[in-house]
């Protein structure tokens, strides 16, 4: 067989071979040793794979959960089904410390909004993907947002 190199690492070399879709490793090991050789899957698995997909807002929901946030200054984006604020803060410290914060709940929940810093300002737009518009996972981390604005 025919191999590309595409990574060498200390003993482990990563070679792809054009005819096949995945990728092969080889162990690289001294002279009359037997190299290990196995077959890396192309595809890449999720690391939850039980995630449960999110609950699309009903329209009593968004009459009544959504109403508040855009009471909080929160606005619908006209392309889709999304919502959006945009937050300044005192500084980029301030910035980065409540990115972090909404980070970790973002990992918690499996839920991760799109946004836009610079310096002293967060521009956030919150929808999710596997409904194709606004869920309950939205309006919860849009209020934890608002929560922990400072």
């Amino acid at each position: 067989m025919m191999f590309k190199s595409l990574y060498v690492a200390g003993s482990i070399a990563i070679h792809f071979h054009p005819a096949r879709s995945a990728a092969v490793l080889r162990v690289r090991s001294p002279i009359n040793a037997i190299p290990f050789v196995g077959v890396a899957s192309s595809s890449v698995s999720p690391s939850n794979t039980n995630r449960k997909m999110a609950d699309k807002l009903t329209q009593e929901e968004r009459d009544t959960q959504l109403h508040s946030l855009l009471q909080n200054g929160w606005k619908l984006q006209s392309n889709r089904d999304a919502i959006e604020k945009e937050y300044q803060f005192k500084n980029f410290n301030e910035a980065f410390g409540f990115m972090t914060r909404v980070a970790l709940l973002a990992e918690k929940m499996d839920h991760h909004p799109e946004w836009f810093n610079v310096y002293n300002k967060l521009q956030v737009t919150l929808s999710s993907h596997d409904v194709n518009g606004l869920s309950k996972r939205d309006i919860k981390m849009a209020t934890f947002m608002d929560k922990n604005f400072s």
